[in-house]
């Protein structure tokens, strides 16, 4: 999956989020507290593994789950997505993400490492 470079390099903070409701329509805000709150190495290595899965197909998921919030040093919002376990599928959208790069992924590999912050 690929992200913004320039916001990969600029964030400062990743909060985990458990939806407490799906977005309506795709670009729609993630909702629901922070399970937990990424920075330093802990946010470097979570972009990472999101780097490295490979590209999904685009499509709607009835029921996501779970969230990231990613913001730089001045909390202003890079960008934000949404993960379905059920259908394995990822949305990706935000003022730093350009529309070629709104594409989904299996976020499997990622499920230890909610696990892990809940």
């Amino acid at each position: 999956m690929e992200f913004p470079a320039d916001a990969v390099a600029a964030t400062a903070l990743i909060e985990v989020v458990r939806l407490s409701e799906r977005p309506q329509r795709f670009g729609d805000p993630v909702t629901g507290s922070p399970l937990a709150s990424w920075t330093g190495k802990d946010a470097s290595e979570a972009l990472a593994l999101l780097s490295s899965m490979e590209p999904g197909e685009r499509r709607a998921c009835p029921a996501p789950g779970f969230g990231l919030r990613v913001y730089d040093a001045m909390e202003e919002l890079l960008f934000e997505m949404v993960f379905c376990f059920s259908c394995d599928r990822t949305w990706l959208w935000g003022p730093a993400v350009p529309p070629e790069l709104t594409l989904g992924a299996d976020p499997d590999a990622l499920l230890s490492h909610f696990h892990d912050a809940a």
